[in-house]
């Protein structure tokens, strides 16, 4: 058996979409880059990616600005939860 995050072990991190207050599980390893995550879940809850340089990513609490590091180097683990959100807030109506 091999040890948890060998490389191209791959396991699944949920994802909250929230333009569409969707929660997708993602197939990912410790290569996949934090803009593929993205690209996937927006895919998976929305039918498209169109909008996907408008969304930002979240992980432990704080926006990862370099979508280009993978889920190795930020540490995550199977079952790590994401956000990708809109990168400007919302007027509220």
């Amino acid at each position: 058996m091999s040890p948890a995050g060998a490389v191209g072990e791959r396991y699944a991190v949920r994802v909250m979409v929230t333009p569409a207050w969707e929660t997708v599980s993602v197939q990912v390893n410790d290569t996949t880059s934090v803009a593929q995550v993205k690209q996937d879940a927006l895919r998976a809850a929305l039918k498209t990616a169109q909008d996907e340089q408008a969304c930002v990513v979240k992980f432990r609490g704080a926006i990862v600005l370099d979508e280009s590091t993978t889920l190795g180097a930020l540490g995550a683990v199977p079952n790590a939860p994401f956000i990708v959100l809109p990168g400007r807030r919302q007027p509220v109506r």
